[in-house]
């Protein structure tokens, strides 16, 4: 098989994303896939304004909101009363909101000037050589391998051992367990708005998505049976202890996840590169992992074509690409760590928590809030 100027491992939002850019750009991008079909098994649902800004001048921006919710304002309650309120639509961004919609529908939309993946591709091994890279992967019961100038690693957190050696990246499991599912809540009062639930039971969250469904996540005590009616029966019983009847009533089904904290050391070890949760994952809590790695790969592609154009490494913009994507995933992590924490049960301090709350989301610390929370700080906003 022919040389491929860029192989990306993983055609997820983040790599269906680099592989259109580069396309675009005049660039040959083979993208892999284990996955049998597109979205399986997915959490995100939000893409956030600098992501908008950034795909925009693509018309990828167009298509995305074509379909999408755009939720202008999130509301923290507990106990049925309002603690404060986000307001994305106050911020001075070019897209004043949150877009939500379902992954598969955002793959497709991003996917419009990509390659079709080869699906079922499941790589075992990326191995630099002297003027290319080797990608080993298992396909239909047998070997293949492909050479490419570049390799970019987009598989997420399983496809983190491709790039890095064991132990070189820290991972941190929290011991909190969430469960989740998209019910058909339609005529809400507030089904363009975001609302988190706090209280002594911790978090429940709901979020808008298109066609009358919202996104409900729980925070679920560890140790809890995992048959499938158990998980249901358990967010039933969630959103009924928080007046949401009618949404408990709409559950049908229900999936168990943990979550982690990664933040690799390097995004590039010479012509192989990680990005998105390969590199980096946060907590969902919060809702910018994906979006983390969308930014990854839209500063990426220009670079990666220059350097394909001219045979010249642009070492100096790499290492600065890279330098504003580690601070950018830093600082998500951590904001990701303070809204687990505050998500938790706190049956003794609840009282407490609803202060804070209130005063986290009162007057200008409000405004700053909603500017962390839009991602407003990231280095590439």
């Amino acid at each position: 098989m022919a040389v491929a100027d860029v192989t990306i491992v993983g055609a997820g939002p983040v790599g269906t994303l680099l592989a259109g850019e580069l396309q675009r750009r005049g660039v040959e991008a083979r993208l892999l896939e284990r996955r049998p079909g597109a979205g399986d098994g997915t959490r995100a649902i939000g893409i956030h304004s600098p992501v908008l800004a950034a795909l925009e001048p693509s018309g990828l921006t167009e298509r995305l909101l074509a379909e999408a919710v755009r939720v202008g304002r999130g509301e923290a309650r507990s106990r049925g009363r309002l603690l404060g309120t986000v307001r994305f639509d106050a911020l001075t961004a070019r897209f004043p909101f949150v877009a939500t919609l379902p992954q598969t529908s955002t793959e497709e939309a991003l996917g419009v000037d990509a390659p079709e993946p080869l699906r079922g591709a499941r790589v075992v091994a990326v191995i630099p050589q002297a003027r290319g890279v080797v990608v080993r992967a298992t396909h239909l019961g047998r070997v293949i391998e492909f050479e490419s100038r570049i390799v970019v690693v987009a598989g997420g957190g399983g496809a983190r051992d491709l790039v890095y050696r064991p132990g070189r990246v820290t991972v941190r499991e929290y011991r909190d367990r969430y469960l989740m599912t998209d019910a058909a809540v339609d005529g809400r009062p507030d089904d363009e708005v975001a609302v988190v639930h706090l209280d002594r039971d911790g978090v429940l969250e709901s979020f808008p998505l298109p066609g009358g469904l919202r996104r409900f996540v729980a925070w679920d005590a560890p140790g809890g049976d995992d048959a499938p009616e158990a998980r249901a029966a358990r967010l039933r019983d969630a959103l009924t202890r928080r007046g949401e009847e009618a949404a408990a009533s709409a559950v049908e089904t229900a999936t168990s996840f943990g979550v982690r904290r990664v933040v690799a050391p390097r995004l590039r070890n010479g012509r192989v590169f990680a990005i998105g949760d390969t590199a980096h994952e946060v907590s969902p809590i919060g809702g910018q992992g994906m979006n983390l790695g969308l930014l990854d790969a839209v500063g990426l592609a220009p670079l990666l074509a220059s350097w394909m154009r001219t045979g010249a490494q642009p070492d100096a913009e790499l290492r600065r690409w890279e330098d504003r994507r580690l601070r950018s995933a830093r600082a998500a992590a951590a904001m990701a760590t303070v809204n687990t924490a505050l998500g938790r049960p706190l049956p003794h301090t609840d009282v407490l928590r609803r202060t804070a709350v209130r005063a986290m989301l009162a007057g200008s610390s409000g405004r700053l809030f909603a500017r962390a929370y839009a991602m407003d700080f990231d280095a590439d906003a």
